[in-house]
């Protein structure tokens, strides 16, 4: 199945921070689809001024939601849906008219309540989230749905304001509670003024003697309970901060032997302080099987370590042989071998640190860009610099970019100035939903007469087109400047479904 990077870089040319918003969005909607009691699905439309109406334009459904609390609206999966704005019209208003719109529709079979949120990302809508209740089996607004309807129209609202959810709240998702694990609604001052059963369950697990939280000031009653007390300290802040409008935090504290998950949720539509969620979940035993799990993440992160210093190790023989060496020409080479093995062991020992098979692209190049500017200070003052962010990628994809990186500011700062002459080569990352742009630009002398990059008999730039088209799927070009002289690098890897076609 597509998942949502690959259906937004087919279907749209959203800038990186749309689909880093979007993904967001993804990130918390099972919380929002619970508390509905609805399936949630995402919506962009096809062309490319998103809220301009246009005769060719479809809308696309690249991602869905059924609420574990209620009945599906739809029996088949509704990703990949490609529809006229007829279809759906409340979707293409909201997109136009940058407001939620709601409708009754009752064709097709079973009745849908259908509502339309604008999507808005730093002041602009670049999709709608739509609501799709299906109401076959009645239910009675007992408190716990009231709760749950009031609190997710709440958090639509701010969605269509931007203000949810926001970078500081993307944390663990995966593993953060869910409404129906315990949901505890608090008033702007910290009261509680709802609590579900389940919550009531988690507390009482926690050591709450008594048999309600409704009127009582939530923070003042954990801090009581959690064994720890900078954790009680913690926790209590969080709900507080969060009343007051700062972004929450998921936390994992004990008391009494329990281990609960809570997270706190700021509710400030319209810009006006509305309370607080708090959601729990008691993950006990949970916890128990993984400790089960944490000697292979260990293992894993060892052998990584190892590698790393192995790669070390030959570095340290090449560079030894190197100052050995007589000839010119050898020691060149082998100080070719020493960079492109240092940028290898890079990334494996950031892999090293961390419990998956991802590498945070900008912290390699950062902790290579001082070695390839000690490189160049032999000969010239040359420095290097980073602009824009490269993302995470997976590892088997990271360490063949890392090395083209090299190899391309390697061969601008030797071939692109004069011995002596100073400069700057900048690394420019510009990343979307289709693709991962990199210009390395070199305010230098510029490419030689009739240079071309096929017939070029540089190891390095061979070693690099190999590297663009075999293992990253991607293309490369050399060009003159088109600003302040020099020369250009433009890479262009592919992200999405071309990356996982040509991997």
């Amino acid at each position: 199945m597509s998942t949502l990077s690959d259906l937004l870089a087919e279907h749209t040319e959203l800038p990186g921070e749309g689909v880093d918003h979007l993904q967001r969005v993804v990130g918390e909607w099972q919380l929002l689809a619970d508390l509905s009691f609805a399936d949630v699905l995402l919506w962009v439309s096809t062309d490319a001024g998103l809220a301009e109406q246009d005769e060719d334009a479809r809308l696309v459904c690249v991602a869905q939601c059924r609420p574990t609390t209620a009945p599906t609206a739809f029996a088949e999966d509704a990703v990949g849906w490609v529809v006229s704005d007829s279809e759906h019209p409340h979707v293409r208003q909201a997109l136009t008219e940058w407001r939620i719109v709601r409708v009754q529709d009752s064709g097709g079979g079973n009745p849908v309540r259908r509502e339309a949120i604008p999507v808005r990302c730093n002041g602009d809508v670049i999709a709608v989230l739509s609501r799709d209740t299906n109401p076959t089996q009645q239910r009675q607004s007992s408190p716990l749905e009231v709760a749950y309807l009031d609190c997710a129209a709440e958090l639509c609202q701010m969605i269509s304001e931007g203000t949810f959810p926001t970078p500081e709240e993307q944390s663990e998702i995966l593993s953060s509670p869910r409404a129906g694990d315990g949901f505890i609604r608090l008033d702007p001052d910290g009261i509680v003024v709802y609590a579900s059963p389940n919550s009531l369950s988690a507390y009482h697990r926690m050591g709450l003697t008594t048999t309600t939280l409704k009127g009582r000031d939530l923070a003042a009653v954990t801090r009581t309970l959690i064994t720890d007390p900078f954790d009680a300290q913690d926790v209590a802040t969080d709900i507080r901060a969060a009343l007051a409008g700062k972004a929450g935090k998921r936390m994992e504290v004990e008391a009494r032997g329990a281990i609960v998950l809570l997270r706190t949720l700021v509710l400030r539509p319209g810009g006006n302080p509305a309370g607080a969620v708090v959601l729990i979940r008691d993950v006990t035993e949970v916890k128990r099987r993984d400790r089960a799990l944490l000697s292979k993440d260990a293992t894993i992160r060892e052998i990584h370590h190892r590698v790393k210093n192995n790669l070390q190790t030959v570095a340290a023989l090449l560079r030894l042989q190197a100052r050995r060496t007589q000839n010119d020409e050898a020691r060149l080479a082998l100080a070719e071998s020493v960079r492109r093995v240092t940028s290898i062991a890079l990334v494996h020992d950031i892999l090293s640190m961390s419990v998956d098979e991802e590498v945070n692209l900008d912290e390699v190049v950062d902790r290579l860009v001082p070695i390839m500017a000690d490189v160049a200070a032999v000969n010239s003052t040359v420095q290097i610099r980073r602009e824009g962010s490269f993302g995470v990628f997976p590892a088997e994809r990271a360490t063949p970019l890392v090395m083209v990186l090299t190899e391309l500011v390697q061969n601008a700062i030797e071939h692109g100035y004069e011995p002596g002459q100073d400069g700057t080569v900048t690394l420019r990352a510009t990343r979307s939903a289709r693709w991962l742009d990199v210009v390395i630009h070199d305010d230098g002398t510029g490419l030689p007469d009739g240079f071309s990059l096929e017939r070029s008999e540089s190891l390095g730039l061979q070693i690099v087109r190999t590297l663009v088209s075999a293992e990253l799927g991607g293309s490369l070009g050399l060009r003159p400047a088109r600003r302040g002289g020099g020369t250009e690098a433009a890479l262009r890897v592919p992200l999405g479904r071309r990356a996982a076609t040509r991997v």
